[in-house]
């Protein structure tokens, strides 16, 4: 049975569900302002789900590990799946899954994944362990998709198409990829948008195709901004590439900001597990760490 756990402190509350070790709400205590999306399925029905072992889809949703095939639904199993808590405070939660016989036969690794959420003044930092419990190389991929509410107008109105903004300190241009029909990423395309002062209006019909996949592995954080480019919050990171996203032609009132170790397979990609782009590996004993912050302004 899932339940919700409550971390907070003077400034910030957050709500974090053990179904996916997911976030569900990150309120700001002085004017009880929300900040994630409430999970509204006629637009989308998560709120930041965790992404492992895969993040995206796999071309034909399978792949290939050690000459046999494996079927594979998009962005792994994780998010699916009940986390156990570890240890509990008022400010800090940690959660682990471990590998058992049903993630094995879709993905044959034994491995722990420990996610620990902390409150440190207006932020909440994520951090994501991967531990490689098997005797042979671990080969996977992780990620965060927080979904955003979108800052309010004058007028009181929360959408994209209201002169909200992205800020990319000292980026004059911002370089992406879209993915197709399938989920696949389109490499042969590299799509260009002009910044103005680091400053990236939004608007609805930026996410006509889907996803932006941003690959400059020197972007470290986004802040969200008002029509005023006054920022509301900021996503730091040491991803090496992130996605931008809201649901194409539905007009949803939020935007994600995915910080991503690994993506979706190229749609020319027909390589093996170990080949794909962005994957990460992990000896056997071995552990890797990752995450990201949002940090809310006062």
């Amino acid at each position: 049975m899932s339940k919700k756990v409550i971390l907070e402190n003077e400034l910030v509350k957050a709500e974090i569900c053990t179904l996916g070790a997911e976030l569900y709400s990150l309120i700001r205590k002085s004017d009880s302002r929300e900040y994630i999306w409430n999970g509204d399925g006629k637009y989308w029905g998560r709120h930041a789900p965790v992404l492992f072992p895969f993040v995206g889809s796999v071309k034909d949703k399978k792949y290939t590990y050690s000459g046999k095939e494996y079927q594979m639904g998009q962005h792994g199993f994780a998010r699916d799946m009940e986390f156990e808590v570890l240890s509990e405070a008022y400010d800090e939660v940690k959660l682990v899954l471990l590998s058992n016989e049903d993630t094995k036969a879709r993905y044959p690794f034994d491995w722990e994944l420990y996610i620990t959420y902390r409150l440190k003044g207006c932020s909440l930092l994520t951090e994501w362990k991967v531990v490689n419990t098997d005797d042979k190389t671990l080969y996977f991929s992780i990620g965060g998709h927080p979904a955003f509410l979108c800052p309010k107008d004058d007028k009181g109105r929360v959408s994209l198409d209201n002169g909200a903004m992205l800020y990319f300190n000292d980026l004059k241009e911002l370089k992406y990829k879209l993915i197709n029909e399938n989920g696949q990423v389109k490499d042969t395309e590299i799509h260009t948008r002009k910044l103005e002062g680091g400053f990236l209006k939004l608007s609805n019909e930026m996410f006509d195709k889907d996803a932006l996949i941003v690959e400059d592995g020197s972007v470290r954080s986004v802040e969200i901004c008002n029509a005023a480019r006054k920022a509301e919050l900021t996503i730091e990171f040491h991803a090496p590439l992130f996605g931008i996203w809201s649901p194409a032609g539905k007009k949803a009132p939020f935007l994600c900001i995915e910080p991503w170790y690994g993506r979706a397979d190229g749609e020319d990609f027909n390589g093996t597990l170990e080949e794909r782009k962005f994957g990460n590996l992990l000896q056997a004993g071995a552990a890797f760490t990752g995450g990201y912050s949002i940090t809310l302004e006062r």
